[in-house]
């Protein structure tokens, strides 16, 4: 599925930007070997792509949650949002990188049931929040802490949620076409 886009943007590339925009492309082509289409949109405003990237690694390294938790975090917002982009990205993140197991990664693409009891409570309360705005009822936040999660992961969902509120929203915006190394998890 291609995204229309709803704001003419061009992205910004390393050979004509300038400034913060530059030096954080050229820094991401030195780190991953290319600069994903998304990140060529984001660096549009530096401060959009710098939001990104550290609410990004702040979630990956203090929220507490295994790396296939937080593919399924992220894919269960990407999904909620309708992030084409986003979807094919971490699928291919959660299935080549992150140990997902292939029957969870269908489910949660698919917006069924997940096979694990402890992802799929997981799976609910991301939801949850995404669908509440952030204010679940009790019930929601017992059931999440029953299934063995705690306060820190409560607050990481918060965090993975602003994360993919730059990434879903510029993406919506750009369109974004999906690159190559993600095109085999394009969701339709």
């Amino acid at each position: 599925m291609t995204r229309s886009a709803l704001l003419e943007m061009t992205p910004e590339r390393i050979e004509t930007a300038t400034g913060d925009a530059k030096s954080m492309l050229e820094d991401i082509k030195a780190k991953m070997g290319f600069v994903p289409n998304m990140y060529a949109y984001m660096a549009k405003l530096p401060g959009v792509l710098e939001g990104y990237l550290s609410t990004y690694e702040a979630f990956r390294e203090t929220a507490g949650f295994t790396p296939a938790e937080q593919e399924v975090v992220f894919l269960v917002i990407s999904r909620f949002n309708g992030c084409t982009y986003c979807m094919a990205a971490h699928s291919m993140l959660a299935d080549k990188v992150s140990g997902v197991p292939a029957d969870v990664l269908a489910a949660v693409r698919a917006g069924e049931p997940l096979p694990d009891e402890k992802l799929q409570a997981l799976a609910t309360f991301t939801e949850t929040m995404v669908d509440t705005r952030g204010n679940p009822d009790r019930p929601a936040i017992d059931a999440f802490l029953a299934a063995g999660y705690g306060e820190q992961q409560i607050l990481g969902i918060v965090l993975a949620i602003a994360c993919k509120t730059f990434s879903n929203y510029v993406n919506h915006l750009a369109g974004t076409p999906v690159d190559d190394r993600f095109a085999d998890y394009k969701v339709d």
